[in-house]
């Protein structure tokens, strides 16, 4: 399904913020890992949340749920043995899965997203996982990819670390599990750290204990561990959040979005700093973020690395600022759903934005008088893109037709129903 956006000049009202994806998946992980019943409060509904519930009860876990909390019997180490794994289209679920896997004699992740999840490469992942003696085929580094395991071997691993930390999220959920003690060295840049510290934030709170380099680059993770069964409590979501706050800052707007954790370490926190240093009046006190927004911002430069899944957004805000905007260290976006930095841009200069790319940079040349839109812009199945995009569609001069917007609910089911609650003229055709 598409949807109409439509010129929106005001936008106001309250909101609940999302749960975490990043953290329901990783909580998720860690019960099912856990000897025991674990209780998991506030989770996330969206497809890579659901894909791993999904996966987990394959592997054996049981579950029980009503709407506020998730209560999961794990399996341990030891997941039953099963033939076929479906991840649908979520990259995370899949890599931390494949680590999982090789617990298991003989697993195949099919390929049921050949346009998207199908196309990314997971050799860096592959290559440490047969490291530690798991055979793996495989198409090139993607999927289907069959993971033969059975009986991995700690020892001295390493992991590139400049497509994605997911890779590295892998082996630490699954090297405590081992017999042997485990090193665990990163090649090359490390993208991402923020979100390797929230994998080591939700490890530690499931009882296990990992050794981890003040510059995250190396790991000593004692073997023979087992996750311990607990309640957990998931924070808001701020990727999510990000893009409706972008909105509120390229609108006249009084929005307020709430459970945004003032000390998050979820790196998208770093939505709220740079709509401060684009000067858009807002607050963030009690788990509230407040803006007012005015039309007028201003251009900034921005590291991007640690904010990767609110970088579109930021983009988003900056296609309408006073000058132009440069956000670097970004090259990663590339590895995502699709090409966010090509593709993304593409649909921008379609919609009338001027903007530039580099390898690892985009540069935003800002229209503060709005832009054209009046055109059809597709999302490339993407559902940042999709959310992104949404947000350029409020200061348009005509509608913006984005193809095939479902797709948003990979991590926001919900996104459009509380776009339009807050004011946004938005319709599905």
């Amino acid at each position: 399904m598409d949807v109409i956006v439509t010129p929106t000049p005001r936008l106001e009202g309250d909101i609940q913020a999302l749960s975490s994806k990043n953290y329901t998946t990783r909580y998720l992980l860690v019960a099912a890992l856990a000897n025991g019943t674990s209780t998991i409060h506030y989770p996330a509904h969206s497809e890579d949340s659901d894909a791993m519930r999904r996966c987990i009860r394959d592997l054996g876990a049981i579950i029980e749920e009503d709407d506020k909390k998730i209560v999961i019997t794990g399996f341990g180490n030891h997941p039953k043995d099963i033939r076929e794994l479906n991840v649908g289209n979520a990259g995370a679920v899949l890599r931390f899965l494949m680590a999982i896997a090789s617990l298991c004699p003989d697993v195949t992740f099919v390929n049921t997203y050949p346009d998207s999840l199908g196309k990314r490469p997971h050799d860096d992942l592959i290559d440490s996982l047969q490291q530690l003696g798991v055979v793996i085929e495989h198409q090139e580094g993607k999927l289907p990819i069959t993971i033969r395991g059975g009986q991995p071997k700690g020892g001295k691993i390493t992991v590139s670390g400049n497509v994605s930390s997911q890779f590295l999220s892998a082996l630490l959920f699954l090297t405590p599990m081992l017999e042997e003690d485990s090193e665990i060295e990163v090649l090359h840049d490390l993208k991402s750290k923020v979100v390797v510290g929230q994998t080591l934030e939700v490890l530690e709170q499931a009882g296990i204990i990992i050794h981890a380099s003040e510059d995250l680059m190396h790991y000593k993770v004692p073997g023979r561990q087992h996750y311990q069964a607990k309640e957990y409590i998931v924070q808001g979501d701020y990727p999510g959040s990000a893009a409706v706050l972008a909105a509120a800052a390229v609108t006249n707007s009084d929005v307020k979005i709430h459970r945004l954790a003032e000390n998050s370490k979820q790196g998208e926190r770093a939505i709220v700093d740079v709509l401060r240093m684009m000067e858009v009046p807002l607050t963030h006190e009690h788990d509230i973020v407040h803006v007012q927004g005015n039309q007028r911002l201003k251009a900034l430069e921005f590291d991007g690395d640690a904010a990767t899944d609110a970088v579109l957004a930021m983009v988003a805000a900056a296609v309408f600022a006073e000058g132009t905007s440069r956000f670097y260290n970004v090259e990663n976006l590339r590895y995502k759903e699709c090409d966010r930095i090509t593709d993304y841009l593409n649909e921008l200069r379609k919609a009338g934005a001027n903007v530039e790319e580099r390898q690892a940079e985009i540069i935003v040349h800002g229209r503060p008088e709005g832009v054209e839109g009046g055109v059809e812009i597709n999302a490339h199945y993407d559902h940042r893109v999709i959310m992104a995009l949404s947000v350029v569609g409020l200061r348009a001069k005509a509608p913006l037709r984005i193809k095939d917007a479902h797709h948003v609910a990979k991590s926001y089911p919900i996104f459009f129903d509380h776009m339009k609650s807050i004011g946004a003229q938005i319709e599905w055709v």
